[in-house]
């Protein structure tokens, strides 16, 4: 026989998928923010200056029996001839091993200008387009069970879903000098629909703020660099009813990079990164602290960046001062 945790956990799972449907949605999200930059705010893009790539892969709840698997890859450079940045982002979010999958492909384009000696500006805009699907095959109902033998029914529900596509528009900007920064970002500018059935399901708008400092520790070697910076960071989301505050800090020292966050009636998380001149890794977990407790076995998301070689910058550069992760 079945257990009942097991038919239980599935028949939520089923429930949630139309509650998306007939609702509004939340956008995946990733615990290391700053390690997925043009995620987090499309201004980020060309902050680098050298090409760069950027993975992220996400798994979280892998304890539940619908776990929310989130992946994503992007590229970003700036480019002198049109004074900021372009960048390509691909994300991927499963739910429900791969029940409702969401593939979206972005374009962006960011204008970098110096305010100041100290201070500068970046505007970045951003095109999407993206595409939910939902595998009804995957599903179960409440009437394909048997009380003692557990699915063996075929459901008389009539299939629905399929596959919706949609353009979306998001914008950012990010205000820096060599030590603090501060951004914000306005997602789904046009609240698409992304409804899978007969009907109107407005992607809702996402607003995100954030802002830190990076403050070196002492100063070492020939230039006076410091081998040692602390960051404390603050970020805000908001997407319909749902709101979130992201409170933490970063130390870096050396190739090391440790952080610790809270993230409000949520998760405690712990990072711990490797970085050098033209590559970084990162770990994080998210400890659940919200009523589902160690029955989620957290969240795991791992990040890799790597950077590469580019021609002599012909003018100062001024590179954002915000964490690796």
């Amino acid at each position: 026989m079945i257990k009942r945790t097991g038919w239980h956990a599935a028949l939520c799972f089923a429930l949630g998928v139309f509650a998306t449907m007939g609702t509004k949605a939340q956008d995946p999200q990733f615990t290391q923010f700053y390690a997925n930059p043009l995620y987090l705010n499309p201004a980020f893009a060309g902050t680098a200056r050298c090409p760069r790539v950027v993975l992220n892969y996400r798994n979280q709840w892998p304890a539940l029996t619908g776990t929310f698997v989130t992946t994503s890859a992007s590229y970003d450079q700036h480019v002198d001839g049109m004074q900021g940045g372009l960048g390509l982002l691909v994300t991927n979010d499963q739910a429900g091993k791969g029940t409702l999958n969401t593939t979206t492909v972005s374009g962006i384009y960011s204008y970098q200008q110096a305010i100041s000696p100290k201070f500068s500006i970046k505007a970045g805009f951003q095109a999407t387009y993206f595409q939910k699907s939902l595998d009804w095959s995957k599903l179960t109902f409440g009437d394909q069970i048997d009380p003692r033998r557990g699915f063996i029914y075929n459901t008389n529900d009539v299939p629905r879903g399929g596959s919706v596509g949609n353009a979306d528009f998001s914008a950012g900007i990010l205000g820096y000098t060599d030590i603090f920064f501060v951004g914000f970002a306005a997602h789904h500018l046009t609240q698409p629909n992304e409804s899978l059935i007969v009907g109107t399901s407005k992607l809702p708008m996402k607003l995100t703020g954030h802002a830190g400092a990076a403050i070196p520790l002492g100063m070492h070697g020939k230039y006076g660099d410091a081998r040692t910076r602390i960051s404390p960071n603050v970020l805000y989301q908001q997407q319909a009813a749902f709101r979130q505050l992201n409170l933490g800090l970063y130390i870096d020292h050396g190739p090391i990079t440790a952080g610790v966050w809270y993230r409000t009636r949520d998760s405690f998380i712990a990072l711990i990164g490797f970085h050098t001149d033209k590559f970084k890794f990162g770990y994080s977990y998210d400890l659940t602290t919200s009523k589902l407790t160690t029955q989620t076995a957290g969240s795991h998301e791992v990040s890799m960046q790597m950077t590469f070689n580019c021609k002599p910058k012909r003018r100062r550069f001024r590179v954002v001062a915000c964490p690796t992760f």
